[in-house]
């Protein structure tokens, strides 16, 4: 079985992106899920400008398994229930 995989979208200078990377660290300790962190400006730099001309007006952007889940903050509950349907723990 594949571990969820969470990606939060960022920007440098943005200290909410900042908050929120550090409380999903957190929950992917608990909830075992894999967290990958872009910088949505940074992959325009290199040439991949989708991320942020469709997310860059509301980082940080929470996607759970490619899927927006949440931005400005993560919807820790919501977030709690969607992994239990991948066969983690709900708590």
């Amino acid at each position: 079985m594949t571990r969820p995989q969470v990606q939060l979208l960022t920007r440098d200078g943005c200290p909410v992106c900042v908050q929120v990377h550090a409380q999903l660290a957190q929950l992917a300790t608990e909830l075992d899920f894999d967290l990958h962190a872009v910088d949505v400006d940074a992959a325009a730099a290199a040439g991949d400008s989708a991320l942020r001309a469709e997310f860059g007006d509301r980082l940080p952007v929470v996607l759970l398994d490619g899927r927006e889940h949440s931005y400005w903050e993560v919807d820790e509950a919501r977030l709690r229930a969607d992994l239990a349907e991948f066969g983690g723990p709900a708590l």
